[in-house]
C-alpha cells in the first residue's frame, strides 16, 4: 500500500480525481487530492496566487512516505515541493504533465512544444490575471474519450486559472534530482502533444516509462486502467 497525493492541472480540481479514488483504494491505497489555491473549495483570490503557495500546499500535503502525482500543470508545484525538500517524499509521478526546465515557466514550456494545441483556446480575464477555456473547446481538449457524464459534470467545476504562478520560472538544483521519478504518457492528449510528454518523460529512467491510450483526462477516461499503471509505478519506487 502506498500514500498517494494527487495534484490536479489547469482550471480543475480536487474533483476532477472523483473516479481514480475508489480504484487506487481498491488496490490498497491510500489515495487523497488537494484543491490548489484559488481551485475547488480553496478560498485564495485568483489573483493572489503564486506557484510559492501552490509549492506549499504541497508540501502541506505530503510526508516521506507520501508519492506525489501531479497532472499537467500540476507538474510544476509538485517539482517546486520536489526542490524545495526532497525529502518531503518518496517520489514524483508525472501524469500528462509538464516537467520543468531549470529556469523556464510553465508558460515557457508550453511555447516550446512542438504543436500549440491550445491556441484560441483560451480567453483573458479583463484584468488579465487569470484565463479560462473556451466552453466550445473544453470537450475536445478535455474529455473526447470521456464517458458522457463527464463534461456536464466538470463544465459545472471548471474556474479560472491564474496566469501568475504559471508564468513564474522555476530553478531546479541538484536536489531535485534526488527524488526518484516516473512519467505517464498519455497517447491521444488533445491538450499537451504527446511527442512533447515523450520527450518530457526522460526525466525517468526508461523502466519508470509509461503509455495510456486516453486523452488528457484519464482520471475520466480510463481509471481502472490509470490506477494499475500507478499501482505499478509504486511498487517500483
Amino acid at each position: 500500500m502506498a500514500d498517494i497525493l494527487l495534484v490536479h492541472g489547469s482550471w480543475h480540481g480536487a474533483w476532477c480525481w472523483r473516479d481514480l479514488l475508489p480504484e487506487l483504494a481498491e488496490l490498497g491505497h491510500d489515495a487523497h487530492a488537494i484543491d490548489l489555491p484559488s481551485h475547488g473549495s480553496d478560498p485564495t483570490p485568483v489573483s493572489d496566487v503564486t506557484l510559492e503557495m501552490c509549492r506549499d500546499a504541497v508540501l502541506a500535503a505530503s510526508s516521506p512516505d507520501t508519492i506525489v502525482l501531479g497532472h499537467s500543470w500540476g507538474g510544476y508545484p509538485i517539482s517546486a515541493a520536489a526542490e524545495s525538500d526532497p525529502q518531503a517524499m518518496r517520489g514524483l509521478i508525472y501524469l500528462c504533465a509538464y516537467v520543468p526546465q531549470s529556469g523556464l515557466s510553465m508558460v515557457d514550456m508550453r511555447k516550446r512544444g512542438p504543436r500549440q494545441l491550445l491556441d484560441g483556446a483560451l480567453e483573458k480575464s479583463s484584468d488579465g490575471l487569470s484565463c479560462t477555456v473556451r466552453p466550445d473547446r473544453v470537450q475536445d481538449l478535455f474529455y473526447h474519450d470521456c464517458p458522457a457524464n463527464t463534461l456536464p459534470f466538470a463544465f459545472a467545476r471548471l474556474c479560472p486559472q491564474a496566469i501568475l504562478p504559471q508564468d513564474t520560472p522555476l530553478t531546479l538544483s541538484t536536489r531535485f534530482g534526488q527524488v526518484p521519478k516516473a512519467y505517464i504518457r498519455c497517447t491521444d492528449d488533445r491538450t499537451i502533444p504527446p511527442e512533447y510528454q515523450e520527450e518530457m518523460s526522460r526525466c525517468a529512467t526508461p523502466e519508470m516509462r509509461h503509455n495510456i491510450d486516453s486523452s488528457h483526462s484519464p482520471f475520466f477516461a480510463c481509471p481502472r486502467d490509470l490506477a494499475g499503471i500507478i499501482d505499478q509505478i509504486t511498487r517500483a519506487f
